[in-house]
């Protein structure tokens, strides 16, 4: 087993050995470039490989409008983390709906923000038992930190994470963590680590450096 396959085998036990409850909601945080999509699914496979039945949604299904995202300035790294995504719809359409007393009926996105505008997709409905499996950005906020039955960190530096989230194709900015273009990123996500210190509250923090052998750092009970 490689040391990939064996850490998602150890978060995949560790899942399913917790007390069942309606539905246990699962965060994978991590800097831009960090790998938490990819992360989350094969996650995801893992625990379907166990009879598990697992939810997927991003925190990107809940962004705020553009005019919302810039109103402090398109440069404006405080803005990137306190405006881009409106957690409130995030609480009310997914987390909420699945957490204790909940209705099981939940949506995985409220806006489209490549076309800048609000999406209504159907309701869906989750069982008890199920897994939600959440991967994005700024997901130990104050706002969302007690939400969580559980939570991943995925730990990479800046002249790692930039780069590779460039490599993702057009449209991802620079390679080069020194542009100007990419401080409105870098240093947003300073100020979440500063305010919300997520490695502090995350249940597992994961060295992701290297895609193929991640290191596990902390292993906390929550």
């Amino acid at each position: 087993m490689t040391p990939r396959a064996e850490i998602l085998a150890r978060l995949a036990d560790r899942l399913c050995g917790r007390p069942a409850q309606p539905v246990r909601r699962v965060a994978v945080d991590g800097v831009d470039g960090a790998g938490k999509t990819t992360f989350a699914d094969e996650l995801a496979v893992t625990l379907g490989q166990r009879g598990r039945r697992v939810l997927r949604a991003s925190a990107d299904g809940f962004h705020h409008p553009r005019d919302v995202r810039y109103r402090r300035g398109r440069s404006s790294f405080e803005g990137f983390y306190r405006d881009s995504y409106d957690l409130a719809a995030m609480r009310r359409e997914l987390l909420d709906p699945l957490g204790p007393g909940g209705s099981l009926l939940y949506r995985t996105a409220t806006f489209d923000v490549q076309r800048d505008e609000p999406v209504w997709p159907p309701y869906q409905q989750a069982r008890p038992g199920d897994l939600l499996i959440v991967d994005g950005l700024f997901l130990h906020r104050p706002e969302l930190q007690p939400i969580w039955d559980d939570s991943v960190f995925l730990a990479v530096p800046i002249e790692v994470s930039v780069p590779r989230g460039a490599a993702r194709g057009p449209g991802y900015g620079s390679p080069d963590p020194l542009v100007e273009s990419n401080q409105r990123y870098i240093e947003g996500q300073r100020l979440y680590f500063h305010e919300a210190t997520p490695e502090r509250h995350a249940g597992v923090v994961i060295d992701h450096t290297d895609l193929m052998c991640p290191v596990v750092l902390h292993w906390r009970e929550r």
